[in-house]
């Protein structure tokens, strides 16, 4: 039985994907995964295969026999050009003159890619631009205009990111598709494990003959934005409010680098605070999506304290495996928790209302427990010249922790039932199966109504209005 939606290789589109490595470990490398494996029946795959240093830069690499082997097809194609970086125009021009793909897809931070967008003239008089906006925070990037005008999707991963990507472009956004397409993770992957002896050895491995009672796990990169130093301190508070004999059974699991340049020593600062003995423990092991889903089930819940976060994989992944979750309201993460307004409805965004950052909306799903930033502070460097830095404050973090503590285990596991059950179903379309039936969606829609950019564009200079300067001749 073929899946809804195949269409025979020798018939298929291909499309270039401009991404990290697929093989990779990063969010990023870890959606776009996804997205290749869920569409590889109505698709073929050409990928410029990206990271810092590449290994195997310059090969071309056939990944279609592995993709059959997981998706069960026959018929798939799938082919990677590893490279050193994100790429250069001669290599795109070179790939569109040799694979002749239908379409551009790439996915990441669009400053990876300005060559792209110095050539995006010549590159779309045969070609549409599919772009997925991974992040945008307020205020609005005006910055970013020339970005989003050049491509002719916008695919934003969060509400509020669609929304800005209106703003930025302002009447122009009428000319663009730009569609709501959140994260999706595989719900087989991810789930809540049953099997007692699993858990209990993963305990093991990880805690050796300690036994707690309540396990914390933060999960994501070592650096500044991710705020992994605000979470020890709220945890050392919420330790501090206990008897010792229940804080001796209470973990935090930081499933990162402990030492990291664009973050800070964790080693170090779990010492300021704990001292040299405690019950922060570090899993710094590149795990599989397996070993991942078992950390995810012996945890009671996943905090993420991210100052600027576009979404929050780990949030995802978590209440995937039947988990709460403890986050900074921010980015994408106020999809993940679901506000709704005063008739019940999910939450949108607007000009007006551009996001929850203040707390306008208060209910929302009952397996989150929201922490909203306190502090706003105007941040930037030369690539992104202005973004609020919206930190949340340690002391309401390490009440929001004390909340979930103060649950009974039945209740904990009752709403992170209910967290599963929202992020697999169709309307928050955070599954990778509803996540892949919109980028085909969206796609086919570009590509059933391209245009080519026409090689010339005439100007009436007499419509422009002449510009005299009456000025002293002084030196």
């Amino acid at each position: 039985m073929q899946k809804e939606g195949y269409i025979p290789k020798e018939q298929r589109k291909k499309i270039l994907f401009l991404c990290d490595d697929i093989r990779m470990h990063s969010g990023v490398a870890t959606m776009s995964r996804e997205i290749v494996l869920g569409t590889s029946h109505h698709y073929n795959w050409v990928s410029v295969a990206a990271a810092i240093n590449h290994p195997e830069a310059g090969k071309r690499l056939d990944l279609s026999q592995a993709t059959n082997q997981e998706t069960g097809l026959t018929d798939s194609s799938v082919i990677l050009y590893p490279n050193n970086g994100y790429g250069n125009a001669d290599l795109i021009r070179a790939l569109i003159k040799g694979e002749k793909p239908d379409a551009i897809f790439f996915f990441t931070d669009p400053r990876y890619y300005d060559w792209l967008f110095a050539i995006e003239n010549e590159i779309r008089k045969q070609i549409p631009m599919i772009y997925i906006n991974i992040w945008d925070d307020l205020p609005a990037p005006l910055y970013n205009r020339a970005f989003y005008e050049s491509c002719d999707v916008l695919l934003a991963i969060s509400k509020q990111t669609k929304n800005i990507n209106e703003m930025v472009l302002g009447p122009k956004a009428k000319d663009k598709i730009i569609a709501y397409v959140p994260h999706g993770i595989n719900e087989e992957v991810f789930y809540p494990v049953e099997d007692k002896n699993e858990l209990i050895n993963t305990k093991k491995r990880l805690f050796g003959d300690k036994e707690f009672d309540f396990t914390l796990l933060f999960n994501s990169r070592n650096i500044r934005r991710k705020c992994i130093s605000d979470l020890l301190a709220a945890h050392k508070l919420f330790l501090d409010s206990l008897p010792k004999e229940k804080a001796d059974k209470i973990a935090l699991v930081l499933h990162t680098q402990p030492v990291d340049d664009n973050g800070t020593d964790l080693y170090a600062v779990r010492e300021l605070l704990f001292g040299k003995e405690s019950n922060v423990f570090f899993s710094d092991q590149n795990l599989d999506p397996k070993e991942m889903n078992l950390l995810y089930n012996i945890s009671d819940v996943v905090v993420l304290p991210s100052s600027n976060e576009g979404w929050g994989l780990a949030l995802t992944e978590g209440m995937m495996a039947g988990k709460m979750i403890i986050a900074n309201v921010t980015g994408g993460m106020q999809d993940q928790m679901r506000f709704e307004d005063e008739n019940g409805k999910w939450i949108d965004f607007t000009p007006e209302f551009p996001s929850n950052h203040f707390g306008t909306y208060k209910k929302h799903g009952k397996w989150a427990v929201p922490v909203f930033p306190n502090n706003m502070s105007l941040v930037g460097s030369p690539a992104t010249p202005y973004i609020w830095d919206d930190k949340l404050n340690f002391r309401e973090l390490a009440s929001a922790i004390q909340k979930v503590y103060e649950m009974s285990p039945e209740i904990r596991k009752e709403n992170g039932l209910a967290a599963r059950e929202w992020v697999t179903s169709d309307e928050s379309g955070m599954s990778a199966r509803v996540m892949c039936k919109n980028i085909i969606k969206n796609i086919d829609l570009t590509l059933n109504s391209f245009k080519p950019r026409k090689s010339f564009e005439f100007i009436k200079t007499a419509e422009i209005p002449a510009l005299e300067l009456v000025h002293p001749l002084i030196y």
